[in-house]
């Protein structure tokens, strides 16, 4: 990880308010399109989002599930999430802080489906698999990770992340982590070179 949690935590909190704004490109809107339509929770299912900043996909996901729970590290995007749920009546989604390796998932409560997007990038390729071990740990049906991820070489003058703070991997390696985290990746979108979509659901020797 290039910075500490605590920086990431504020340097997104300090851009909360105009966050989605920022986000408004092809790649991040087909990318969270793409995880609301693979995550196709149940209507008596539990969804995990984590890293679910202003809840794009929390919310996008809310109207099928039958509650969806939403963990980031930056208070200010949290904030931004609670306000969109008390404008737009939206009671079956909470959020409060939480991170990949410590979701911080209520006792009790049995989490169906996880997704993510646009949140793993910052961590380093071994705090990924260490990540994707703790989310599978809660035994959830599927994963879905929507991200900056390479599926080829990237190319440095043109790069969609930002290299002093973000660390993506390449596709191969989150492949591998789910793999050995017991579950099968059952679909990739390739969004473009630098972005994409994978979609990982637990094998049957793992449930």
């Amino acid at each position: 990880m290039k910075k500490s949690l605590d920086e990431h935590a504020d340097r997104f909190s300090d851009h909360a308010a105009d966050y989605d704004e920022s986000q408004d490109s092809p790649e991040y809107r087909a990318c969270a399109d793409f995880v609301v339509a693979h995550a196709d929770p149940r209507e008596d299912e539990v969804v995990l989002d984590v890293g679910t900043g202003t809840g794009a996909i929390a919310f996008g996901v809310a109207d099928a599930a039958r509650e969806v729970i939403g963990r980031d590290i930056s208070e200010g995007m949290l904030d931004e999430a609670r306000e969109k749920a008390r404008a737009r009546g939206v009671e079956n989604v909470s959020v409060g802080e939480g991170r990949f390796r410590d979701p911080q998932v209520p006792e009790g409560v049995d989490v169906d489906v996880v997704t993510s997007n646009f949140a793993m990038h910052h961590l380093g390729d071994e705090e990924k698999r260490e990540a994707i071990d703790a989310l599978a740990e809660l035994e959830p049906r599927r994963i879905v990770l929507g991200d900056v991820m390479f599926f080829g070489e990237p190319n440095p003058e043109d790069p969609f992340y930002s290299p002093e703070v973000d660390d993506p991997a390449t596709v191969g390696v989150l492949v591998d982590a789910f793999t050995d985290a017991g579950y099968a990746v059952t679909a990739v979108e390739m969004v473009s070179e630098q972005v994409g979509v994978l979609v990982a659901d637990r094998q049957a020797s793992s449930v």
